[in-house]
């Protein structure tokens, strides 16, 4: 199987609210994400699946806005047919070489607080809890956690997340994954 990480294109629209819908509920419709392609402040991926009859189908999708020195992640998403490989980790550590790159000094984002595996993931990367939002996730209602992260810009960081890219491309490789990357700022 063979996956590209890419920038959302807008050819790729249909697909993109279709993944929403499963991830997220539909959070956002179709004119937003339109406004996210075409924003300078905002890096938007996609985890692209490229399958026998070289159909591409959408299976992931990450985001960030950049605001002032910080990276605020607003989606990261895999579809429920391909959880629990390392995609969403190979993802996450996609956007936050992205945010290194612009360069961004931390990171933040909000998470439900039931989504444990979330939680697992942003704090294998470094992330710790900031606070806590009451009843932020309307449906169903929920509190959020409010995560962060500091000092992405540090050489430590780089390293790390080097190491966490080349290891998770390689578990991946075993299960039958070879990765791509396409578009601009990857160097990976």
């Amino acid at each position: 199987m063979q996956v590209t990480i890419q920038p959302l294109k807008n050819q790729q629209l249909e697909q993109v609210l279709s993944l929403d819908q499963v991830c997220f509920g539909g959070i956002w419709t179709k004119g937003a994400y339109e406004r996210e392609i075409a924003s300078p402040n905002s890096f938007l991926l996609t985890l692209v699946q490229e399958n026998s009859e070289s159909k591409q189908q959408l299976i992931g999708i990450g985001c960030f806005w950049a605001i002032v020195e910080e990276a605020h992640i607003t989606l990261l998403g895999i579809h429920p047919d391909y959880r629990g490989q390392g995609l969403g980790e190979l993802l996450l550590c996609c956007l936050l070489e992205g945010a290194r790159t612009w360069p961004l000094e931390r990171a933040t984002l909000e998470v439900r607080v039931s989504n444990t595996a979330a939680i697992a993931l942003y704090q294998k990367l470094g992330f710790e809890i900031a606070g806590r939002r009451k009843d932020y996730y309307p449906m169903p209602p929920e509190d959020a956690l409010i995560l962060w992260r500091s000092r992405l810009d540090e050489p430590e960081f780089a390293e790390q997340l080097k190491k966490l890219q080349e290891k998770r491309c390689a578990d991946l490789l075993t299960k039958g994954w070879h990765i791509l990357q396409s578009g601009e700022g990857f160097n990976y």
